[in-house]
Formats: C-alpha cells, sequence, structure tokens
C-alpha cells in the first residue's frame, strides 16, 4: 500500500492504517515550501508523522514525469489511499496499483467536489456534512463512492474545528473497511447525476468583510474563514481580523444605520450593522497582537459610531 497526503487532515488515516497493521511502503507527501512571514521552508504534517513512524517519504514535484511515474511503479502497490494530497493524480499513476486509487474526501458527494469542502459546506449554512470514500478516476472527485458517513455541523462550527472531526471521521471510516478494499471485496457505486456542486480553492481576498451582506451570512464567513485566511475588516484604516462573531436578527438598516457601523460595545462584544441584520463580533485582532474578547478590545476605545471597512 501507497499513501498520498499532504496537510494535518491526513494524519490520523496514515496513523490508523499504521495501527491496523498497514504500513504503508512509502508516503507520497507535497515537497517542502516556505510558509509564514519568514518564508521559512517547513516540513508538512503528514511528512513529519511519517518521517517518526520510519516510513520513506517521496516528495515529487510532479506526478506526470516517467521518472516520478517509475519510481512509484516500482514499489508495486496494491492500493493508493489519497487523503488531501494536492494533486490529481494523473492517469498513469491511477492504473499502478492493482486494486485502484481511494480516495477519502471530506464531503457528502456528490455535494461539494473540489478543494475546499469543509468551508463550502459552512458557507453554505448545510446543516450536515461527511467523508465519502470514493475510487478516485481522472475527474475531479468524479469517482465512484464505498461508502459515506454523515455527521452534523455545529451551529458556532468553525472550519478548523469541523476539520479536525471530519479528519477523524475519516480515519475511522477507512479503517472499517481496508480489510476489505485490500480484499477486493467491495463494489462502489456511482456518484449520482443530480446534486452535483463545486468548492473551489480559497483566495486571500475573499477574507473582506461586504457589511452589505446580511449578518447571518458574514457569520458564515467568519467561522469559514477560521483558522484561514480569517475575516477581516479595517478600523480607522487598520486590518481588524475577526474570528468569532453572532448574528443578531434580520432588520435592514435605516437613514440612520450604515452597513458596517458601530452601534454598541459592551461586555457582550461589538455589534455592528450588516445589509440585513446586526453582526456582534466576539473575538477580534489588531496586526501583531493576541486574538482577544471584542468585549475587552471594547474598552480599550470609543467604537461607536464608526464605520468599519
Amino acid at each position: 500500500m501507497l499513501f498520498a497526503g499532504s496537510p494535518a487532515f491526513a494524519v490520523p488515516a496514515l496513523q490508523r492504517l499504521v495501527d491496523l497493521g498497514h504500513r504503508p511502503v512509502a508516503v507520497l507527501t507535497q515537497p517542502d515550501r516556505p510558509a509564514g512571514r519568514g518564508r521559512t521552508v517547513g516540513v508538512g504534517p503528514v511528512k513529519q508523522r511519517a518521517t517518526e513512524l520510519g516510513i520513506t517519504v517521496l516528495q515529487p514535484a510532479t506526478l506526470k514525469t516517467d521518472a516520478a511515474q517509475s519510481e512509484l511503479r516500482a514499489l508495486a502497490p496494491d492500493l493508493i489511499v489519497v487523503v488531501a494530497y494536492g494533486l490529481l493524480l494523473p492517469p498513469g499513476v491511477l492504473a499502478i496499483p492493482r486494486l485502484g486509487c481511494v480516495n477519502v474526501h471530506a464531503s457528502l458527494l456528490p455535494r461539494w467536489r473540489g478543494a475546499s469542502p469543509i468551508q463550502a459546506a459552512i458557507l453554505a449554512g448545510d446543516v450536515e456534512t461527511g467523508v465519502s470514500l470514493m475510487q478516485l478516476e481522472a475527474g475531479l472527485d468524479t469517482g465512484p463512492v464505498y461508502v459515506t458517513t454523515r455527521l452534523t455541523i455545529g451551529a458556532d462550527e468553525t472550519a478548523g474545528e469541523l476539520e479536525a472531526r471530519l479528519a477523524q471521521l475519516g480515519a475511522n471510516t477507512l479503517g472499517k473497511i481496508v480489510d476489505s478494499l485490500l480484499a477486493g471485496q467491495l463494489n462502489p457505486e456511482p456518484q449520482p447525476a443530480d446534486g452535483v456542486t463545486y468548492a473551489g480553492l480559497i483566495r486571500k481576498t475573499e477574507a473582506l468583510i461586504d457589511w452589505h451582506e446580511p449578518a447571518v451570512a458574514i457569520a458564515r464567513r467568519v467561522r469559514a474563514w477560521n483558522p484561514w485566511p480569517v475575516a477581516e475588516t479595517l478600523l480607522d484604516g487598520q486590518q481588524l481580523r475577526c474570528f468569532a462573531s453572532e448574528p443578531l436578527g434580520s432588520d435592514a438598516p435605516d437613514a440612520g444605520r450604515r452597513p458596517g457601523q458601530i452601534l454598541t460595545s459592551d461586555a457582550r462584544g461589538i455589534e455592528v450593522q450588516t445589509g440585513a441584520g446586526r453582526l456582534r463580533l466576539r473575538t477580534v485582532q489588531l496586526p501583531g497582537g493576541k486574538q482577544i474578547a471584542a468585549a475587552d478590545f471594547a474598552r480599550r476605545r470609543v467604537l461607536v459610531g464608526k464605520i468599519l471597512g
């Protein structure tokens, strides 16, 4: 077996396979890249765990070359398990394992195919999501599904919190069927043609809050962009990041209130008018500072009447 994964989301699945006695012959992960303000080259979570486990790590920049595919072919894996690897596997790689390639995807396929299914589910106001274990094929998350496991999305759950739960759910689900997969005893079912949706790559520019949106929509963005890229606005020309919020009501602004206007700031937080309803900011951060309760932030400055954005 070969394991392909890169971020923290994939670590529980790798660990579960090892714990069950299915130690991969190698781990395929993304190349080390600069990250953070200092642009320091860091080791990815999957690489770090694989190294701790003493598993060989492969980090080709691309899988499209003959050299990369020959290296994988020489390992002769019966199965390739893919969990958030970060690249589509080309046909030459898909054809290598005798039992094909299985992918742990964080959505209820065919809903939310693509790169950011967890954030998309929160943004859309979905009440549930889950993981789908599917057979990989050339299309983007189009392959037939072996099994789906569901869970309810918490009303205030952030993308980071939901991702951690889905990572564990994916590992547990994979653990339950891996023996059957390796024995060739499971037949995946084609995805329905109806209900297909796509979740594209998240861009940093999406973090900027548009105060003309309804409070409910902005609150979802705050949850979906936590821990990255983090929802933000401007206060007196300075970046103000928002990590937690609460929508209040659905009233539209009147002649005395503008979208982005701070209406109150007290022990409950900072209340802001939106395009429909008010949004209470609960946790905020200024550049170079720590995350603090909005109530504590409000005690240090006069905010009422100021316009955010």
